[in-house]
Parts: C-alpha cells; sequence; structure tokens
C-alpha cells in the first residue's frame, strides 16, 4: 500500500514535471523537447523550465524515499526490526531552516525581477534548506536518545554541510560585499571596507586569545543578523544600481595629440611662408618685366 507521505509528496512531484512541460511548450518548446528533457527538440526558456521540472524531481525522489521507511510508521519500523516494539521518540525540536528557507523564497522572487544570478543564489539556499531540514526531521526520530539523534544526524551531514557552507558564504558574501562597495560613494566604500577589516581582525584577535566567550545561540543569532544585513544590503545595492564612474584622462595621450597639433601648426605655417614667399617672388617677376618693357 502506498502512504499518505508518499501520495502527497508524489502527487506534488507529477503536477509540477506536468507544470515544467507546459511552461517549456508555452516558452518556445517544440516537438518532444519538454517532454524529453531537451533530447528530441527545445525546452523553451531554460531556467522556469529547469526550476520546475527539479522540483518535480526532488519531491518524487522525497515520495520514493517516504515509501521505503513506510512514513517512521513504528509498527511498520518494529517488524522490519524483528522485535515486538521500538523505543519513544522525542518530540521534535526546533528548527531555523524555516527562517532561512523563508529568506531564500524571497531571493528566488527578488531575483525574478532583477537578474539570473539572485534567482540562482535564492534556488541554491533552497536547495540546501530541503537538504538539510529533511535529515533533521529524520534524526529527531531515529531513536528515543536526543544526543544520539545528533551525532548521528551530524556524522552523516557535517562531511557536505560544513564545506558547502563555507563556499556558499565566501561566495554570496564576496558577491553581496562587492555590490556594496560599487553602490556607495568612494570614500564610502573605502569606510566600508576598512570597519569590516578592523572587525573581522577583532574578532579574530579575541577568538583566538580567549577573550571572546559568548553562548552559543548567540553566536548563531548573531550570525544570522550579519548575514541578513550583509545580504540585504547587496539585494538593495544590486536594485539601486552602481555609482556613477568617471574615468581618467591619460595625459600621455594629451602630450601626444598637443603634440601632434603643434606639428600640424607648425606645417601650416611652413605653407603659409611657402605661399607668401612664392607670391613675392612672381610679384618681383612682374615688376622686372615691367621695367624691360618699359625701356
Amino acid at each position: 500500500m502506498f502512504t499518505t507521505g508518499f501520495k502527497f509528496f508524489f502527487g506534488i512531484g507529477v503536477a509540477l514535471v506536468t507544470a515544467g512541460a507546459l511552461y517549456g511548450y508555452t516558452s518556445g518548446g517544440n516537438h518532444m523537447g519538454p517532454v524529453s528533457l531537451g533530447w528530441k527538440g527545445g525546452v523553451g526558456e531554460h531556467v522556469g523550465y529547469g526550476v520546475l521540472v527539479g522540483l518535480g524531481v526532488t519531491a518524487m525522489g522525497i515520495a520514493l524515499t517516504l515509501i521505503f521507511f513506510r512514513d517512521a510508521d513504528p509498527a511498520d519500523q518494529a517488524d522490519y526490526m524483528g522485535v515486538d516494539d521500538i523505543a519513544p521518540t522525542m518530540p521534535v525540536t526546533g528548527s531555523h531552516w524555516p527562517i532561512v528557507g523563508a529568506f531564500g523564497a524571497g531571493t528566488m522572487a527578488v531575483g525574478l525581477v532583477l537578474n539570473t544570478a539572485v534567482f540562482i543564489t535564492g534556488v541554491v539556499i533552497i536547495g540546501l534548506v530541503a537538504v538539510s531540514w529533511t535529515m533533521d526531521a529524520w534524526a529527531d526520530r531515529a531513536t528515543g536518545d536526543p544526543v544520539a539523534n545528533r551525532a548521528l544526524r551530524n556524522r552523516i551531514m557535517a562531511p557536505l554541510e560544513i564545506p558547502a557552507a563555507g563556499a556558499a558564504v565566501v561566495a554570496v558574501g564576496v558577491l553581496a560585499v562587492s555590490r556594496i562597495l560599487l553602490n556607495v560613494s568612494k570614500l564610502g566604500a573605502v569606510t566600508v571596507a576598512g570597519v569590516v577589516a578592523v572587525v573581522i581582525l577583532g574578532i579574530g584577535v579575541l577568538a583566538a586569545t580567549g577573550s571572546l566567550k559568548f553562548n552559543r545561540h548567540i553566536v548563531s543569532a548573531l550570525g544570522v543578523l550579519v548575514a541578513v544585513a550583509v545580504l540585504g544590503g547587496g539585494v538593495f545595492a544590486v536594485i539601486d544600481g552602481e555609482r556613477e564612474f568617471h574615468p581618467h584622462e591619460v595625459h600621455g595621450s594629451e602630450s601626444h595629440d598637443d603634440s601632434t597639433d603643434d606639428s600640424h601648426d607648425d606645417e601650416v605655417d611652413e605653407d603659409h611662408a611657402d605661399d607668401d614667399s612664392g607670391s613675392d617672388g612672381d610679384a618681383d617677376a612682374d615688376h622686372t618685366d615691367g621695367d624691360t618693357d618699359s625701356e
């Protein structure tokens, strides 16, 4: 029998894939392209088609996972494990992934209006949230011991999350800060860069010397606030646009142009001098001819 979770996610997956095919045909797809993923023709507008089909395939994958685990039904798990009963599970713990997912959805919406880079950033955030949140939900019900659940979750996800999070923080942070520096004035860019550098250096020194001791939750909250501020500033800077840049004049070219103009003026003066001397010579010749005729 198909479980409730399988029916729900499989239905969402079929709806999204169907919507992707219809979007492909209405945005320029031809022949069997939208149905065959571009193998037998064009798929139309690539970004929208790829997002819809990708989300549909993801939902179908979740549906298959749920049916394999029977929606984590205790009776099915006990039968599979060969025991009469399994230990009761703890309630699901709190998670910050809904907040991050909401920010990713907002980033996607802004990217649809601004440019593709912002939209892709939102898609990446949503993808990471989907994977991590799913693993949190699974780990909360893995055993009846919350400590063992957390250790099991970290053992699986830490080798993937730490490199991915580091790369995402660096890439998104550099992109957002660069947009901010290009938006503010020249003096403002220097000030912002200097303040950020001093703050990072100060935090690093305090953390290395052991002088900085905060609660883990306080550090997490501060990190989220800083990330939201940087990303929000980057999005605002993209919307507002870059400041006006004035290209610097090259002095070498100016001197070359001046020397060219001077040489041109000298040539014009020489031509005028030749013309004057020629006209004087003609006048003298005419005067000499007149004297000869009079004699």
